[in-house]
């Protein structure tokens, strides 16, 4: 195996990182435009100073200095930054701001659920967060998502782009913040970055050993519910019977007259589409990002069928207002936020840089990977860890077809499928595989499970950050 040093073995190498990233850049002769972070230490919202450090910033990758510039936020561990891990968090899409794992998932604050009344949303503490573990720099990629912006977006929006931009904004990151340089570092995601991210692993270990300066300490990824080959929708349709969602007789002629292929559909083959027909208006008034929650009319950031099939509206395009119990009346509220004038002041943005903030911006991306499971068995044959997690409730990405390419990488099992406790209850189920990879269902939740059931992910995120079982 191909095992990173680690930072306790060779102190004087990372000694030397971190003297010659100084010297990096003090060479760098940054601009004013290109200057990194600026602490934040108020955010409209939330009252009194932060109670954690948070710095948000701009990383420009192009030539010229208004080129191509990523947005991020950055939040220091708020344990021990200087020996916890620090990881880079892209949210998926693609092209929904890593704002949405921040706020919604694992960052340190939350919206407050209640009715807009035309002032600032409220924000307030998550006891879960993430960051209470790791340093964590949530990242807004491809550009064009969040606050990141570019001459010409539309050029920079495809997978491999989306890849190299991330490689590049690391690297660069680290140089103007080599304290960091030691930590040991991760990559995690959700549901699209489950085709980015182990391509962006990929290209960073053979950066590194090409010698591509700095050095990043890379450790692992982890990533939840998790886009992998395109053909999560194939298991749509078993998952959906075994949860009871539709009869045993449309299974058995969905099995018998589309045998088991339910996306690239012969259009010839009418009992296949009669019965897929079926089976769409059995999930109608399903939420398929979680089939226990309700299901919101104008809940447009749900997929129908069809992974592919990306949907024009965004959550703030709503021309009517979510129903306060609707899981999307959070985005709303971030959309209200994100555009007050006084937010984008305290959160350092450049005045003109973008004009309407879009939680997600998810038009004109070309897709050019079509299965990550390349790059998975790549990083598993360099030892790097992983965790994958999913929310056992979710039916657009279910747990079916992430166990299947698993599975499919053929290797052998060390610690066989057992329950996983928090509190003395079954938090999910857990399997680890000799290539350091493990699996865990999160019971009862969704699609992005921190979301959903946060006291179960936050344990699980720290017992396998901190090289614990499950």
């Amino acid at each position: 195996m191909n095992m990173m040093v680690p930072p306790s073995h060779n102190s004087l190498h990372y000694f030397c990182q971190i003297l010659l990233s100084l010297v990096l850049l003090s060479l760098h002769m940054l601009t004013p435009l290109e200057a990194y972070g600026s602490k934040v230490e108020h955010l409209p919202g939330f009252q009194g100073p932060l109670p954690f450090q948070l710095e948000t910033g701009y990383v420009g990758l192009g030539e010229s200095n208004d080129d191509m510039q990523v947005f991020y936020y950055f939040i220091k561990s708020e344990n021990n930054p200087q020996k916890d891990p620090l990881m880079l968090w892209l949210t998926g899409g693609p092209g929904c701001s890593s704002f949405s794992g921040l706020v919604y998932q694992i960052g340190p604050f939350v919206f407050e659920i209640k009715e807009y009344n035309g002032s600032v949303p409220s924000l307030v503490s998550r006891p879960q967060s993430w960051t209470k573990r790791s340093s964590i720099i949530f990242v807004d990629l491809p550009l064009g998502t969040g606050f990141s912006y570019a001459k010409n977006v539309t050029a920079h929006r495809n997978d491999w782009k989306l890849v190299h931009h991330a490689h590049q904004f690391l690297r660069k990151w680290l140089i103007d913040h080599p304290e960091f340089l030691s930590n040991e570092f991760y990559i995690g995601g959700d549901s699209y970055s489950g085709i980015p991210v182990p391509a962006i692993l990929q290209e960073i270990s053979n950066g590194n050993e090409k010698g591509l300066l700095p050095l990043i300490n890379l450790q692992g990824y982890l990533l939840g519910n998790p886009i992998t080959t395109y053909k999560e929708d194939n298991y749509q349709i078993p998952y959906a019977h075994g949860m009871g969602l539709i009869s045993d007789e449309l299974y058995a002629s969905l099995q018998r007259n589309c045998k088991g292929e339910y996306i690239n559909v012969d259009s010839r083959n009418e009992l296949c589409l009669r019965d897929l027909q079926s089976f769409d208006e059995c999930l109608s008034g399903i939420n398929t990002f979680n089939i226990l929650d309700s299901y919101c009319e104008d809940d447009s950031h749900l997929w129908r069928r069809s992974l592919t099939e990306v949907l024009k509206k965004s959550s703030s395009s709503h021309l009517t207002v979510p129903e306060l119990s609707c899981q999307i009346y959070g985005f709303y509220l971030a959309t209200k936020w994100a555009n007050d004038e006084n937010v984008r002041k305290a959160l350092h943005i450049r005045e003109g840089s973008i004009g309407k903030w879009e939680r997600c911006y998810t038009t004109d991306f070309e897709r050019e990977i079509f299965s990550s499971v390349e790059f998975h068995a790549n990083l598993s044959k360099k030892g790097y860890r992983s965790l994958i997690y999913s929310g056992d409730h979710d039916a657009v990405v279910p747990f079916m077809s992430t166990q299947a390419w698993i599975r499919d990488l053929n290797y052998s099992i060390v610690d066989d499928r057992r329950p996983w406790f928090v509190n003395g209850q079954v938090g999910g189920y857990t399997r680890t595989y000799a290539n350091r990879m493990t699996f865990a269902t999160v019971k009862g939740s969704g699609h992005t499970a921190p979301e959903y059931t946060p006291e179960q992910c936050f344990p699980m995120f720290t017992r396998w950050i901190s090289n614990l079982p499950l």
